[in-house]
């Protein structure tokens, strides 16, 4: 297939994943009222449960893909990934509502573990991190048009239909990669699924200096943006009084976010990975230093247009994280490309996961809880890129690890 249409296949699956969270966004008040949830954090749990199974289960995928080829684990995960869809309709409680968005969580690991393989072994260097911003661009058109979307669905019925509709788009995919996905797995890196051959493969990964660090730097930005996904209802509704406006103003973030991948693709090509995404931290924990100041001796709550400047200033940077230390840590893993997307994937996933479920429970009214764990998580992923590079910055190529 052409690269247009590669983008575009890859981005839509990992666009899924992001679809089962934020789409969820506006029928939480719902979930809850109907399944007897009377906490208001509680129901976060619905968000948490999701990436929990996500997370874990990447682990598994990685060197099942590296052993079988990218397309029989992707077609297995799409299809458990429909089939939760599908009883999250039929739930009579809120505990079996939350071991089917577990379940599905697990078939969703696959998109993204496996999508980011098939991404390395098709492209590498400053040209995986290219088609990756592309990538990402994409996918981050979901954010923008979910939780809208979800509002809209619920205009013709209940919560339900949410889930009817993530499984029709999930089909809709399914059929797309089998008639239109090759096999990317090269014969030669395929590896045996044997214990010490996936304890080989994770061992590489977590001895690599490069790719463990900004690993572990990008889980916990992604604690953050886990964190605002967790409380944006409470925040947009509780907070400011958004009512059915809600979507739009999570919406506008997004689209910057989407906006700054883009710009990341145009320039990754001529500055590098690090040069862009190093900047782009630096710039990351100075605004929201600045937001923990403004929020913690300014007018409460901060007004509306200023908390929306100063949290878009933020996520633009984030566009220009994500993607380049995505392909910071694979870049060194070519060679065990699945096993290194699931290590990868999982530290990056349960640690942003469990860190955002951390913000969202501490939500007590007031932004204080998102803006002080964004600015002091910013601060360590920028400990962990500073031992990854030795103490160094804006170096554009790499060095022995």
């Amino acid at each position: 297939m052409g690269k247009v249409e590669f983008i575009a296949m890859m981005a839509m699956l990992m666009a899924i994943n992001a679809l089962a969270i934020d789409i969820m966004l506006p029928g939480l008040q719902q979930i809850g009222a109907s399944l007897g949830v009377t906490s208001e954090n509680h129901r976060q749990y619905v968000i948490s449960a999701y990436l929990m199974g996500f997370a874990f289960s990447q682990l598994f995928y990685g060197p099942l893909s590296d052993r079988f080829g990218r397309r029989v684990p992707m077609f297995t995960g799409l299809v458990v990934y429909i089939i939760s869809a599908i009883a999250c309709v039929f739930v009579p409680s809120f505990t079996s509502l939350l071991f089917f968005r577990l379940l599905q969580g697990i078939g969703s690991a696959a998109t993204r573990v496996i999508t980011i393989s098939i991404v390395r072994d098709v492209y590498g260097g400053r040209m995986m991190a290219e088609v990756m911003s592309l990538i990402m661009m994409v996918f981050m058109i979901v954010p923008v048009i979910a939780p809208g979307t979800g509002q809209a669905v619920m205009l013709f019925g209940n919560w339900h239909l949410i889930f009817i509709f993530m499984a029709a788009i999930a089909s809709a995919v399914l059929v797309w990669v089998y008639i239109r996905l090759p096999e990317t797995l090269d014969p030669a890196d395929v590896r045996p699924f044997t214990l010490k051959s996936v304890a080989q493969g994770f061992r590489i990964v977590l001895t690599n200096r490069v790719a463990l660090c900004y690993t572990l730097a990008n889980s916990f930005i992604f604690g953050a943006l886990f964190g605002f996904i967790n409380s944006a209802q409470q925040i947009y509704v509780g907070i400011y009084d958004m009512g059915i406006w809600f979507p739009v103003a999570f919406s506008a973030v997004a689209i910057t976010m989407a906006f700054s991948s883009f710009v990341n693709s145009r320039f990754v090509g001529r500055f590098g990975m690090r040069r862009l995404s190093h900047g782009a931290l630096l710039a990351f924990l100075g605004i929201n230093g600045l937001w923990l100041l403004l929020t913690l001796f300014g007018p409460q709550p901060t007004p509306f247009a200023l908390y929306m400047i100063l949290f878009s200033l933020a996520m633009f940077q984030f566009g220009w994280i994500g993607s380049n230390f995505n392909s910071l840590a694979m870049e060194p893993l070519g060679h065990v490309a699945g096993t290194a997307s699931s290590v990868l994937g999982f530290t990056s996933t349960a640690g942003g996961g469990a860190i955002g479920a951390l913000i969202g429970q501490a939500y007590d009214g007031t932004t204080l809880p998102l803006v002080a764990g964004f600015f002091f998580l910013s601060l360590i992923g920028l400990i962990f890129v500073l031992i990854a590079e030795r103490g160094k910055l804006f170096q554009p190529h790499n060095r022995p690890v």
